[in-house]
């Protein structure tokens, strides 16, 4: 083959090249160096099953952010694009829905799930992939934003104190607040949520001089408490400390109201749900005191912005877990527009530094090991309805 064929043919096979380098691209992205016009970002949370009603607001709150993101322009000129999963309030469906997400959806970052069992088991997804996870409500002290060596997870994020700082602030409460010298704990033994919290206001109420006179513990699904609650009437106690979920709890205040104890009642943010006055009934919903993430009592005008809005979008009052899923939409496109990239391992960067961010759920420096710094209210329920707040700061 002569030079000059060889030419010819060099020639065009590069016009050929540069062709097909023209026509590249799908349908979300300009050329070269242009932004996408959206972004996809995963919702993966419990919206079915036995903790659903954690799962639906959070979802709602997520959405909210979104919806007012997007109508403002959205991220840097890109509209976000929610991917809404069901993982069933199942740990194994929350991580076959968090692969699903990262390796067939192609998401920048995952939300959710809102329980801390449920997130814990997205961890390893996210860890192997390189795409951030993040939840509003997973308060478990040990495996989600560290692993057991202590090692920071470097994808994991959440927005919500720890139970650690729950069990703190309750145990506090009762000491200071209700001037309680001797406490009866009644918790979930099938939960780490609840253990973490029974361990944590133990420790602190017998540093400060309390009693422990009874620690009783039931399952979750139970539904009968009468004989934990007859062995406990007769001893000397000035609070009962019950940490668990509303299914739970609920039933708990009205069996022990029915027998008669009328001590007050104390709990974590897994009361909050409108279930709780359901199972309970309003009756029995008084003298009882949760820690909690956000309240509606809170004169902040965010607040009462937030609240209005939401009444008007869903004709219905929030409560901490529309607040919280609200506050993670609009944390997630904070990051995405200061990372100035739909790059996971830029948002992840962007998600670390966030510094003097702005909430309904409060404001937060977010801490090197991907905890937030940020205060919690503890909630005072007359008749089932929220009728004072203390905000308590960490320290």
């Amino acid at each position: 083959m002569n030079k000059k064929r060889l030419l010819f043919l060099f020639l065009a096979f590069t016009l050929v090249l540069g062709t097909f380098a023209g026509c590249g691209g799908g349908a979300d992205n300009g050329g070269e160096g242009e932004a996408p016009a959206e972004v996809k970002i995963g919702i993966n949370y419990e919206l079915s099953g036995e903790v659903a009603t954690y799962g639906q607001a959070s979802k709602d709150g997520i959405l909210m952010a979104f919806d007012e993101i997007n109508a403002a322009g959205g991220i840097n000129g890109m509209q976000i694009v929610p991917v809404v999963l069901d993982n069933k309030s199942d740990p194994a469906e929350a991580t076959s829905l968090a692969t699903k997400l990262i390796t067939q959806e192609g998401v920048i970052a995952c939300l959710g799930p809102a329980t801390s069992g449920n997130f814990m088991a997205t961890i390893p997804v996210a860890m192997q992939n390189g795409v951030p996870v993040i939840s509003a409500s997973a308060t478990a002290d040990n495996g989600v934003t560290t692993d057991a060596a202590g090692n920071v997870n470097e994808y994991v994020f959440r927005l919500c104190f720890n139970d650690s700082f729950q069990g703190v602030t309750m145990a506090s409460f009762a000491l200071n607040n209700l001037n309680a010298k001797n406490a009866v704990i009644i918790q979930d033994k099938s939960s780490d949520y609840a253990e973490g919290l029974a361990k944590n206001f133990t420790e602190t109420f017998v540093a400060a001089g309390g009693t422990i006179v009874a620690h009783e513990g039931y399952v979750s699904k139970d539904k009968d408490f009468n004989s934990i609650l007859t062995s406990i009437k007769g001893k000397d106690f000035d609070v009962i400390f019950l940490p668990g979920y509303y299914q739970e709890a609920g039933l708990v205040i009205k069996q022990a109201r029915g027998l008669g104890i009328d001590a007050p009642i104390l709990g974590a943010d897994g009361f909050d749900s409108p279930v709780l006055l359901e199972l309970a009934g309003a009756e029995a919903l008084n003298d009882v005191y949760f820690s909690n993430h956000y309240s509606s009592l809170d004169e902040d005008p965010l607040v009462k912005e937030f609240i209005a809005a939401f009444v008007e979008k869903y004709n219905a009052e929030p409560n901490a877990f529309h607040a919280l899923g609200y506050d993670l939409g609009k944390y997630i496109a904070d990051a995405v527009e200061r990372a100035g990239s739909v790059e996971p391992e830029a948002v992840k960067d962007a998600l670390a530094s966030t510094k003097g961010f702005v909430g309904v759920t409060g404001s937060f420096d977010m801490g090197a090991d991907h905890n937030p710094i940020k205060a919690a209210v503890v909630i005072g329920l007359v008749n089932g309805e929220q009728a004072s707040s203390i905000k308590v700061e960490p320290k």
